[in-house]
């Protein structure tokens, strides 16, 4: 899938609904629609490992083990959107600018290298770094945008990650239509990455297989359809090339009120199968997960179910979050042949007098993991995926959030997030047994 032939079926698709919404003949120009915000992070972590987890200090004599690990980061996020100019088709640019300053750099405790926070060579954290995170030109004609540079994408295939210090975003070219209510558009293709703790672009690899291996680019398709009667439905088709074709299916059924009692199903299937040069090798993947929420005024249960069918991980794109099944949590439970079930409780603290405050509660566990067939390297392709030792392998995690949006003021809309979890894992589980408290405030403000 190229680009353009992307972006001219999407727009092919909405073009015969453009009059009936049509933002761009609204447009207030350049200048006057401009605005200017700024959001401030502060960012702090504190992580402890168990069991047979360790993490590492860089020293001159080799690898120090170490069972702590403990990032502090205050960031600044400056974007500026312009207007559209006024016309048949309008023109406007994004640009944002990223930066972090390291409050922790001790040496031992920021612990094993750049994965949290920008490290040098001898593993030393850097006071400071700066990146352009956001920057694109884009054209609206009616409602449907193309957009190209770098963008925060947000579909599940391709997803902005945003669990750290500063959120990654890709480069490429984004195309959006949403030219009635019931049916949305997407399409893109992007060939870079611009990772969380990083200055500059990246190729694209997996979050699971071997990173030594990328793919040229990332392409896709997708629409999402909601015809009433509570229904939504989603449909995309990507390429990875020369690394995988994934599809994706997203079902979701709403009905009730949660006043008295409301029901949410929620079914979400990947097939993966390898492609071109099989750079990873050999591809035979299918994910599954479903989900039902019963709400009742301030109160949600969820029981999810989530399996995957296939002798290698369920992946996608590193620095994304491409991954919108249901146990998507610390860990994703995606490993082969894993089976994964969690029970979450939801609770909205307005219902009790305090608006803005929220809790989340949830447990999960899986089981199975078993990648002592697989067969991805046979006929001397590559072995993508370094599975054969997991037999039996296990995890399960406990967590709890708590967050309040301030409701008025000066720092309305601030929110603050307080997110505790343990994890353990046996049998070399990839993510490893740890606990962690992390504090992160998020502080918008507009300045034009």
């Amino acid at each position: 899938m190229k680009p353009f032939a992307l972006c001219s079926l999407a727009l092919f698709a909405s073009a015969p609904s453009w009059a009936q919404d049509n933002p761009q003949a609204q447009a207030p120009g350049f200048l006057e629609g401009s605005h200017l915000d700024l959001n401030l992070r502060h960012y702090y972590s504190n992580q402890h490992t168990r069991r047979d987890t360790y993490l590492g200090i860089k020293k001159a004599e080799g690898i120090e083990r170490t069972r702590t690990r403990q990032t502090w980061v205050q960031t600044g996020m400056l974007k500026y959107s312009s207007g559209y100019t006024q016309g048949l088709v309008g023109f406007g640019v994004d640009a944002g600018l990223f930066s972090a300053v390291n409050l922790e750099r001790g040496h031992g405790r920021v612990a094993n290298g750049g994965d949290r926070v920008l490290v040098d060579s001898a593993g030393d954290a850097l006071p400071t770094w700066s990146r352009l995170g956001i920057g694109d030109v884009r054209l609206r004609l009616s409602n449907t945008e193309l957009k190209a540079g770098r963008l925060m994408t947000d579909n599940p295939v391709l997803r902005y990650k945003d669990n750290r210090a500063l959120p990654s975003s890709f480069q490429g070219v984004g195309l959006y239509s949403n030219e009635t209510g019931w049916l949305a558009l997407q399409a893109g293709s992007f060939d870079r990455a611009i990772p969380r703790t990083g200055t500059g672009s990246e190729r694209l690899t997996t979050t699971f297989g071997n990173r030594a291996y990328s793919g040229e680019r990332i392409s896709y398709l997708g629409a999402t359809l909601k015809p009433g009667l509570g229904l939504e439905g989603s449909l995309y088709a990507s390429r990875f090339e020369n690394m995988w074709d994934q599809y994706y299916l997203g079902l979701t059924q709403r009905a009730g009120d949660k006043s008295h009692l409301a029901l949410k199903t929620a079914f979400n299937y990947y097939h993966t199968r390898d492609q071109g040069q099989q750079r990873l090798g050999y591809i035979a993947n299918d994910a599954f997960s479903l989900a039902l929420t019963a709400s009742h005024q301030a109160h949600g249960l969820t029981l999810a179910w989530q399996q995957v069918f296939g002798d290698e991980y369920f992946d996608y794109v590193w620095e994304s979050t491409g991954n919108y099944m249901a146990n998507s949590l610390y860990s994703d439970y995606n490993g082969p042949n894993e089976k994964s079930w969690q029970l979450r409780y939801d609770l909205d603290l307005a219902a009790f007098g305090v608006p803005g405050l929220s809790a989340s509660l949830w447990h999960a566990k899986g089981w199975n993991i078993d990648g002592t067939h697989y067969r991805g390297d046979r006929n001397a392709r590559n072995r993508g995926y370094n599975v054969r030792g997991l037999d039996g392998a296990q995890h399960d995690e406990n967590g709890l959030t708590l967050a309040y949006v301030v409701q008025s003021g000066r720092f309305k809309d601030a929110v603050l997030r307080t997110i505790v979890y343990n994890h353990r894992a046996s049998g070399g589980q990839i993510d490893g047994s740890y606990d962690e408290l992390r504090l992160v405030g998020n502080f918008p403000f507009n300045l034009f």
